[in-house]
């Protein structure tokens, strides 16, 4: 837990077996309040972690599952001055939980960023790609791992920005993402499902897109260093 002026966020952290020698990833949860997918995806994702440390002897997971909790306990977008704090980051904002969250993201310097959204003007799954060029070679087999539990979103344009396949290759100024500082990007991936799907099945499409984004990066990283 870590508190900013009154506001308390969890950070759920899985070490690797090997301190310093895991490929570390934080997965970012809620930072819309009215968005409880994310929420429960990075919850079950920590399980998850908690249960496979073999098996995740390679990975530092951090999971901040609830970004934006006076919103989530509000059920709404926004933050408790009424503000969208995936609008914030980098931009000198003086809200707490986005001063926390950057303060992680530089300590941290993060391999990845996942960020776990829902739209609820689409009826399938898609997500933005930035940072490292890895990004978009995460993505394209999440989404399919997605839609054994929801659809890819089919459209051409996606909130006003050109898409491919549910792949956005711009996006919003002032999203969560890594620091301008940091020399090495991360590879950042926002992930979203339709909102207007069962919650239960949107949960499940998160989760399985996550896991497959893991294991797509760690053959990566393995076939890179066979090169």
């Amino acid at each position: 837990m870590a508190s900013d002026e009154g506001i308390t966020l969890q950070k759920i952290v899985r070490k690797p077996q090997k301190a310093g020698q895991g490929y570390k990833f934080g997965v970012f949860g809620g930072i819309h309040g009215d968005e409880p997918a994310g929420v429960l995806a990075a919850l079950e994702l920590s399980r998850w972690a908690a249960e496979m440390l073999e098996e995740l002897s390679d990975f530092e997971l951090h999971f901040f599952p609830v970004c934006n909790p006076t919103g989530y306990r509000r059920g709404t977008r926004y933050n408790q001055n009424g503000l969208d704090l995936n609008r914030e980051f980098w931009s000198g904002s003086s809200q707490p939980e986005v001063l926390y969250l950057e303060r992680e993201l530089t300590a941290e310097r993060y391999d990845g960023i996942i960020a776990l959204h829902s739209d609820d003007e689409c009826d399938g799954c898609y997500g933005f790609v930035s940072g490292a060029v890895l990004s978009e070679h995460l993505l394209r087999p999440a989404l399919a791992a997605a839609r054994e539990h929801l659809p890819c979103c089919p459209q051409e344009i996606i909130d006003g920005f050109s898409a491919d396949q549910g792949i956005i290759r711009e996006g919003y100024a002032g999203i969560l993402s890594g620091p301008p500082s940091q020399r090495e990007r991360p590879l950042e991936i926002v992930f979203e499902t339709p909102a207007l799907a069962p919650l239960a099945q949107q949960v499940e499409a998160t989760v399985a897109a996550v896991k497959r984004m893991l294991n797509e990066y760690r053959q990566l990283q393995a076939y890179a260093a066979n090169l």
